[in-house]
Parts: structure tokens; sequence; C-alpha cells
């Protein structure tokens, strides 16, 4: 049985404006246009100074999710970072695993990478508008820009009216969803190996509806429960399975 944890990425399969207007009452509402503002003072402060190396940074902020704020920057020649914060405990929470910070080197997929530079240069480096006007389902704000010797840029929003820069949002959610799996999974496995198998469930089904990507960034957690021998078969083997399948996906790759 899944335990009710409140993780970013309950959204990521709306898809569509459509599956968003017909969300229920009760979920968040929206001014779109809201986010098309210009990047805050901080967010701007916050770009690394222009040079030799193109850099993309995406910062994505929603209180009631776990976790409730992130930044992942991304450097053109294949080195990332990944910073998150923790958002707040809800008085109902069963979850045993207690929220927490992340600040940690990632390595983002070649054909990901690639794809948001090009996109950022095909759009004037971000510095237009991104956001779709309207009354919208909230599912959390997000900013993108870019800095690099050819100029810098950033726009906001909360669906982006474009579909490809939305997609390239969930894209980056997905990443986001992998590592921090892989800190409960640190946690779990020193702490509550039992739930374990449910948190490798959850990610294999998160992988196979495209919610959860760039797995070699948890590989090092995913080897430790494939090879402890003190962890229950059943989660062992799910383990071993997701290594598997990313070890398969580099090697169609190369």
């Amino acid at each position: 049985m899944h335990r009710s944890i409140r993780l970013l990425p309950l959204f990521l399969l709306a898809g569509s404006i459509a599956l968003a207007q017909s969300a229920a009452p009760s979920v968040f509402v929206a001014r779109q246009s809201d986010a098309s503002a210009p990047a805050s003072p901080q967010i701007a402060a916050a770009l690394p100074a222009a040079s030799a190396s193109a850099h993309i940074i995406y910062t994505f902020s929603h209180p009631q999710l776990q976790p409730a704020r992130y930044t992942i920057t991304i450097d053109e020649n294949g080195f990332g970072h990944f910073v998150s914060e923790a958002g707040p405990v809800p008085a109902d929470d069963t979850d045993d695993v207690y929220p927490a910070p992340i600040d940690r080197e990632i390595h983002l997929d070649d054909a990901l990478r690639a794809e948001l530079f090009r996109y950022a240069r095909d759009h004037q480096y971000f510095q237009q508008s991104c956001s779709r006007n309207g009354h919208l389902a909230f599912t959390g704000s997000k900013t993108i820009a870019y800095v690099g010797p050819e100029g810098r840029g950033s726009c906001a929003f909360i669906w982006a009216s474009d579909p490809a820069l939305q997609h390239l949002s969930d894209q980056l959610n997905a990443v986001a969803f992998t590592l921090e799996i892989g800190r409960r999974l640190d946690v779990e496995v020193h702490h509550d190996p039992l739930g374990l198998d449910s948190e490798l469930e959850s990610l294999e089904e998160a992988v196979r509806d495209q919610r959860a990507s760039d797995l070699p960034n948890i590989a090092p957690q995913l080897e430790a429960i494939a090879s402890d021998e003190d962890v229950m078969n059943r989660a062992r083997r799910r383990a071993q399975d997701l290594l598997d399948r990313f070890g398969n996906q580099e090697q169609k790759a190369n």
C-alpha cells in the first residue's frame, strides 16, 4: 500500500490545458497573467555572470509540495546543480520520511540539455512573455532563465503558452522528482527498510508515466539497495530492474 506523500509531480500528468481547466474546485486557481511579470531582482541576482559557458536556471515553487521550492542550474558543458527547500509538514501527515533540503551536483540527460539550450536561443534567450493568460489551475510557479556570452533573459509562468516549453518544464520537474525520491531512499535504507518496496514501486510507476527521469543521478542509492542482503528481495529486485532499465537506455544511446 502506498503511503500518503505530497511529492511535487502530482500534476505532471495534467499535460493539457483542458485537463487543468476541468480540475476539481478545491484545486488552487491563479491568474496566469500574474506569472508573466519579469523575474524578480532576487532571481536576476542569482544568475551567474555571462561567461564562455552558457547556463540555464530553472526555478519551481509550490508551497504545498515537497520540496516546496527548487532550482536546477544547467551548464551547457554537461554539469548541473540542484538545490531544494523543504516545505512544512502538514499536521495530518503520516509519512515517516521528514522533509529535508537537497544541495548536490547532477548530470542532465544530453538530449534534454541540448533541447533546452536550442529552445533558449530560438526564443530570444527567454526575453519574451512565455505565460499562458487566463484562469488556470495552479501547478506551481516556474521561472526559466538563460545567461551566456550571447546575452541573458528570463520569463515566468504557471502554464507556458508554448507547449514545447511546457514539455521542457515537465521534464525538469521529472528530474527533480527523481532526486527527491533518491533522498527518501537514502533515509529509508537506514531507518525504514520496510518502506523501500512501496517507494520503489512508486518510482517505477513514475518512470512509466514520465514523471521521473534521469535515474543515473540516483544510481548510488539504487545500487546500495540492490546489493543489501538485509533488504527484502522484492525491493532489491525493483532497484536492480531500475538500474538495468537506464543502463540499457544508455547503451542504446551510445
